[in-house]
């Protein structure tokens, strides 16, 4: 569907339950509060369904819309969500029932039974703001804060290869807005934690190279993550660690979850490697500088195997060793 069209099937509908993606970041999160208040906007009932992976740093965004116990929606949209195998814990009730998607990822599984994506959108929020503004033709501050989180949070504050002039036009529009721009700004860029500055130390330490330094890999245990006391509050663009290393076309970061086998990559390259393309190799997607994959029943070292054979696929012919 285009956002026009979209827009159209929003106002012949009501009763919205909106989905974001399983460990949420601000896109999702920002487009999906942005969303409920354009529906309430036009007159429409929308609610957002509880992630319960939702960080402190974004739940002032989200908790004024939480469905309450008992909402009977009519129709489920999600946002920034590329596949059912990213809905939140607790929504196995609602998988197969997305009647619509609004999603800037390329690798969109067509879950749904209407799927919006524009994956030449750098953020979700770039395509929620096209949406409101189809709706009700304005947006107000709260809205504007919320679109903001949305679109600066996936393009790294405008810093990543993604960003576009089209990314910088819906910024500057929502800062139109009175968003308190400088402490927003604050909150999401320049504060970290003493223990999150203890993790990228032993990250960055931790790193390892390969194929002529062309590729570093390093990884996160559960057990760093309690020595130094970090949350998901404070694991906001640590991926992009390995990548940031000159010379480095492909940056990635091995994480344990929540035990030894359940594990994830996060890979982040520039244009000389198909970020996407790599990690579908295991089932995971995203964009082609930036994506990720999910692992059960395997170790880090395990994982460090199976993505070595991968990347020596892709490197042995173009005369790179290990």
């Amino acid at each position: 569907m285009t956002i026009s069209e979209a827009a159209s099937w929003l106002r012949a509908h009501d009763d919205y339950l909106i989905i974001t993606h399983r460990r949420p970041d601000g896109d999702t999160l920002g487009s999906a509060a942005a969303l409920v208040r354009g529906l309430r906007a036009c007159g429409k009932t929308a609610y957002i369904f509880k992630n319960e992976e939702t960080t402190s740093k974004y739940l002032g965004f989200v908790s004024p819309f939480l469905a309450p116990d008992g909402f009977e929606f009519r129709s489920i949209v999600s946002v920034d969500v590329a596949s059912e195998g990213l809905f939140p814990k607790g929504s196995e009730h609602l998988l197969g029932r997305t009647d619509l998607a609004i999603d800037h990822h390329p690798s969109n599984t067509l879950y749904a039974a209407l799927t919006c994506v524009d994956g030449s959108k750098a953020a979700c929020g770039e395509m929620i703001y096209d949406l409101l503004i189809e709706l009700n033709g304005d947006i107000d501050d709260d809205t504007a804060a919320a679109l903001y989180t949305a679109i600066s949070t996936d393009t790294g504050c405008f810093a990543f290869g993604n960003t576009t002039h089209n990314t910088f036009r819906c910024a500057a529009l929502v800062t139109e807005k009175n968003i308190g721009l400088p402490e927003l700004n604050r909150v999401l860029f320049r504060t970290k934690s003493r223990g999150r500055l203890e993790l990228e130390g032993t990250v960055m330490a931790g790193i390892r190279y390969y194929y002529g330094g062309r590729v570093a890999i390093t990884s996160i245990t559960k057990a760093l993550m309690d020595r130094t006391g970090c949350t998901e509050d404070d694991m906001d663009d640590i991926a992009a660690i390995p990548g940031a290393v000159e010379g480095v076309w492909c940056g990635i970061t091995m994480r344990e979850l929540s035990s030894e086998t359940d594990v994830k990559i996060s890979v982040r390259s520039g244009n000389l490697f198909n970020s996407n393309e790599f990690c579908s190799k295991f089932g995971g997607g995203g964009h082609a500088m930036a994506s990720g994959a999910s692992f059960k029943g395997i170790t880090l070292e395990t994982l460090l195997g199976m993505l070595l054979e991968e990347l020596d696929n892709i490197f042995l012919p173009q005369g790179y060793s290990r």
